[in-house]
């Protein structure tokens, strides 16, 4: 399976599974300078930017571990450049992770959702 491939199916899950769990989608694949946010969706009275993670196998580590403090600099740019290009946003906002493992036939193993995944600051 293609690296871009796995992401839309992990990013399709991860959408279903945040809806399931009350997030409404604003918006998907948000692109700036500073980088992209996979998902941008709102949570009771927060704007919640997630960033998913797919992976096949536990071979490099988890989903997870893949987020890099670099990663996580540029989601906080990224963020941040929604939050000034966008009116009537909710004040409160917070950074989420999903996780999605699948199996060799492109089935989900695992989605788990880390809620304040990154802090700013």
């Amino acid at each position: 399976m293609k690296r871009r491939e796995l992401g839309a199916i992990g990013e399709k899950l991860a959408k279903d599974f945040l809806k399931k769990k009350g997030y409404r989608i604003d918006e998907t694949n948000f692109r700036c300078r500073e980088g992209e946010i996979d998902i941008i969706a709102r949570k009771k009275d927060y704007l919640v930017f997630v960033e998913v993670r797919t992976k096949t196998s536990a071979g490099f580590g988890s989903p997870e571990e893949s987020v890099t403090s670099a990663k996580k600099e540029k989601l906080i740019a990224s963020a941040l450049a929604y939050l000034n290009s966008h009116k009537d946003l909710p004040e409160s906002w917070r950074i989420d992770f999903v996780a999605v493992e699948l199996d060799q036939n492109g089935k989900a193993t695992r989605i788990e959702l880390i809620e304040n995944a990154v802090s700013q600051g």
